[in-house]
Formats: C-alpha cells, structure tokens, sequence
C-alpha cells in the first residue's frame, strides 16, 4: 500500500466459484448473472431452460416471472487493433467474459485486391486500342471517385464484427458502460490501421450504450496493477494473455480510478475504488471466410484433360446436400469425430465431398454427406 494508504484493488485467482451464468427474463431482457449452482439447480426444478445464443456462452432463461429486475453495473471493455481485437465483461464483483477476436482484415483485403485485378482486366479487353482516344469505348464518370469520404472495406469488416459481437453480449448480460481504448500512433508515424475507423466505431457504441475511451498507456498501467499477464511475443496466440486481458483492463477502470495527492512533505498517487477479477469463459471468436457467388475461379484446373476449357465453380453459401456454408457441424472419418464449420462443396461425377474448416478457416478435411451431422445453422460467427 502506497503512502496515500486509499487503494482497494482485489485480485482472486483461479477458482470455479467465482464463475457466473448468464441469466434471461421470460420477456428477453438480461439479468443480473448467478451462480453455476444455482443455475443448475433452477434447471432442475424446472424454474429456467437454456438460453442458446450466438457467442455459445452456456446461459438461462426463467420460466417464471423474476424476483426483481434490479442490476449492478456491468462493463464491457475493447481492444481493438489490426488483425485481433480483445473483449472482457467486467463487474465490480467478478469477471464474466473473456473474448478473443479474430478479425477479417486479411481476408477481405486479399478479395479486394483480386477483384481490383479482375475489374482492370476486363476493362482493358473492352477498350479497343487501335481505333482514335475520342472513338474508344470510354465510360463517361458519373460521380467524382477520387474523393474517398468512407471506411476502406477492411475496416469496416473490423469494426462491424466488433460491434456484432457487442451486441451478442448485451442480450447475455445487463450492460451498463462500454470503454473502449483509442489509439494513438507513435512517435512521429501519425497513422496506424488500427485508428482509422475509431471515430465511427465510438458512435455506433454511443448509440448502445455510454461509451469512455481510455488511451492505451493507461490500459497498460492498471493491467500492471491488476496483475494480469501480457503475452507480447506472439500476439496471434488465442489465449488470454494476448488481448482479451486488456478487455477486462478496460472494462475494470471503470470501478477504479488513479487520483494524485499530495501531502505537506510526500506527493504520489493511488488506485481509488474496488474491483475483483476473477477466472471467466474464454472464447474464440472469427469470422468464416465465405466467398461470394462467382461464375468460376479464375484460373483454369490443371488437373483436367483439357485446362483451358474447363474453370471450376466458385463461392456460394448452399449446398444441394442440405448444408449451408457457415453451418456448425460434427463429421466422422476413419471412427474420429471432428467439428468445424462447413466451407463449400466439390461434385465430379458420383464423388461428392463437403469441406469442413475449424475456426481459424483452414481445413479439416473433406467428407461424404452421409457423415455429416448438423449442429448449429450458420450465424455468421466461428466461435471456438
């Protein structure tokens, strides 16, 4: 304890205890979450069903009419970046969520890029060189296009995976605050990824909720504080030592706060407040990487007679074995058991095939539709 002899900061370790159940009225709206004991026994006795949502979070809902609707503040605090992004719910009492996102940047960039390439390509084929500047088949603008006001796709995909997610949580938990860490460049760079899309992002979350922002330095010192480890050697990693830690950081400085004293012969500063942080479900969120509906690919098989003549189908989300790509399923090869996320399909011939991916959208495997079990329809989400 420091010399200003205010700080009330908890931290508890890892115990199941302290883990909490998300908690639903009858008429949809979240209360405040409870105990794993309880929840069961509720279930037990018939007094609560289970509440399916999209994030997989195990949850209730009443079949009775509660015993009252009041709540305590709950927090959700986001660290956004370029290619991963952290989520952690907070009480002043306990930590409820922990989430890992997985962000669709590199994906939609490498789409963009090819269908770039292909729009510069047929209009290249369309424009007859030979004939005259003033008799060649040049579109006349319709708009001035080089005056770049919006969201590059990339980000966008970003951000509206981010706030999907937020509100996934908002129907589990009775949210009263989000913080949200904005992001400086630094030194002399003045731009990083990250910060494009920050100011549309806090208005979209206005809208949901009370909305602070918290500068990244100050994160990093009350994560300190908390003792919540940081793992900056390969922040890739789906665990919660890389980013989902600086959620709950986040979502903590909302019960505490850093105050300055200063006495007749000493000044410092201590933490003001009392949070407790405890264990939480941790969860893997992605997006699945779905292409769109095209003709064919763009380059011919190599594998056919004759290449040239012959492109394969591309994209698309149905599947005429009654799957649809995005689909949770359970697949079985050789007696094991595998779960992904079905990706698209192959048919030559009487050899048919779905391709099921895991999380991080790299494949599985492909098998018959006959060991295909459905689990869960497509939500536009991979959670792991």
């Amino acid at each position: 304890m420091s010399d200003g002899g205010k700080e009330q900061v908890t931290f508890i370790g890892l115990s199941p205890k302290m883990q909490r159940v998300p908690v639903i009225s009858p008429d949809g709206l979240p209360l405040m979450p409870t105990k794993a004991s309880r929840a069961r026994r509720w279930l037990n006795e018939g007094k609560a069903k289970i509440y399916s949502n999209d994030l997989n979070v195990f949850a209730i809902q009443l079949v009775g009419k509660p015993s009252g609707h009041e709540t305590q503040d709950v927090v959700i605090g986001i660290d956004p970046g370029k290619l991963f992004s952290g989520v952690g719910v907070q009480s002043s009492k306990t930590t409820l969520l922990k989430l890992h996102l997985i962000l669709p940047f590199p994906n939609v960039t490498k789409k963009m890029t090819a269908r770039r390439i292909l729009r510069r390509a047929r209009r290249g084929r369309r424009i007859n060189r030979k004939l005259p500047y003033d008799q060649r088949c040049h579109r006349a603008k319709r708009f001035d296009n080089r005056v770049q006001k919006k969201l590059p796709p990339s980000i966008r995909s970003n951000r509206q995976l981010e706030l999907r997610v937020i509100k996934e949580i908002m129907r589990l938990f009775p949210v009263s605050n989000i913080v949200y860490e904005y992001i400086k460049a630094r030194g002399d760079k003045g731009f990083s990824p990250a910060m494009v899309g920050q100011k549309v992002m806090l208005q979209w979350l206005s809208k949901i909720a009370p909305t602070d922002t918290r500068y990244g330095w100050q994160t990093s010192n009350l994560r300190q504080w908390l003792k919540l480890p940081k793992d900056k050697t390969d922040k890739s990693k789906a665990v919660e030592e890389t980013h989902s830690n600086d959620g709950v950081a986040l979502a903590a400085s909302h019960f505490i706060k850093w105050r300055e004293w200063q006495s007749s012969n000493a000044r410092g500063g201590c933490w003001e407040g009392e949070v407790i942080v405890t264990p939480a479900p941790f969860k893997v969120i992605a997006k699945p990487n779905i292409y769109r509906r095209q003709l064919h690919f763009e380059n011919p098989d190599s594998h056919k007679p004759n290449p040239s003549q012959y492109r394969k189908r591309k994209g698309g989300t149905i599947t005429p074995f009654g799957f649809r790509s995005g689909d949770f399923v359970q697949a079985e090869k050789a007696s094991q058991i595998y779960r992904g996320w079905i990706g698209g399909y192959t048919q030559t011939g009487k050899s048919k095939n779905i391709s099921v991916y895991n999380h991080e959208w790299k494949r599985i495997g492909q098998f018959s539709p006959t060991k295909i079990k459905l689990l869960k329809r497509s939500c536009k989400l991979c959670v792991a």
